[in-house]
């Protein structure tokens, strides 16, 4: 008679199929924390003293790279080597946009001191920030890491952007605790948001994974706390300002303004009976 499998047998047999595809997180999360110890002093104590050291400190980085990727280079269009040459040089045009980010950040809240408070304290400059690396990642089909990447500000900062989306210039995000934005959501410039948003999909069969699930923001726009917009038909024009707790899964024009109105009454507490809620 044939004795049953222990469980360790079944835990070794699987760990040794998904071991040989899949990225090591720890190695995805020191990448994350590397690069942006390399493109902002902010974020480490190490000095460079010329160019040439911190084009070393990239080639370190570059090799680093290559290691974390070469499970997934079976999945990927590109072989791993070009697809880390390929995200290095698009490293200027991300640092770029990062600083427009911070830029914007600081001139849009009275609280800010400076760009470097921003780089250096503001969650939603670092979610940004791995947002905007993973997303380099995610338009050159790299599979699981960009994902492992926004994992890594999600659990940081609150904030959950997806890699997959596209999010114009000088995105500015104010506290941030509790944002959610999906895959395939489309953010112009100089777009503001507030702490709670949901930019969120309608029920969607997973068959339609493809498709355009998630709503379109338009330039400047304003979205304050707890508004949920849903569905990839969804558009909100420029100009626009969507207030607290609004729920659209429609679209609206440009310059609109869009708001929950809802009503508090204030009795005497005397003249009532007591409310007394245990929590």
């Amino acid at each position: 008679m044939e004795m049953k499998k222990s469980f360790a047998e079944d835990l070794l047999a699987i760990r040794r199929r998904r071991s040989p595809v899949l990225p090591v997180k720890e190695d995805v999360a020191r990448f994350g924390d590397a690069i942006m110890k390399i493109l902002f002093p902010h974020f480490s104590d190490e000095e460079y003293f010329s160019p040439e050291e911190i084009e070393g400190a990239l080639r370190l980085l570059k090799r680093d790279l290559n290691h974390v990727l070469l499970p997934l280079a079976g999945q990927m269009p590109k072989g791993v080597s070009e697809t880390a040459e390929e995200f290095f040089s698009k490293l200027s045009g991300i640092h770029r946009a990062l600083w427009r980010d911070a830029e914007a950040i600081n001139a849009g809240d009275p609280a800010a001191e400076s760009g470097d408070e921003v780089v250096s304290a503001y969650p939603g400059f670092y979610a940004i920030a791995i947002y905007r690396v993973a997303h380099e990642f995610y338009c050159l089909s790299v599979p699981i890491f960009p994902r492992i990447l926004s994992e890594l500000a999600h659990q940081r900062t609150g904030i959950d952007i997806h890699p997959g989306a596209s999010i114009g210039k000088s995105f500015f995000i104010d506290h941030g605790t509790g944002i959610v934005i999906g895959e395939t959501t489309v953010i112009g410039e100089n777009v503001k948001i507030y702490q709670g948003v949901t930019l969120g999909a309608l029920s969607v069969n997973k068959s339609l994974g493809a498709s355009k699930r998630h709503p379109t923001i338009e330039d400047r726009v304003v979205i304050y706390s707890n508004a949920t917009i849903l569905g990839g038909q969804t558009v909100i024009g420029h100009d626009s300002v969507i207030g607290g707790n609004v729920w659209l899964t429609e679209s609206v024009p440009p310059h609109s303004i869009v708001y929950h109105k809802s009503e508090v009454r204030v009795r005497n507490r005397e003249e009532s009976d007591v409310i007394d809620f245990v929590i």
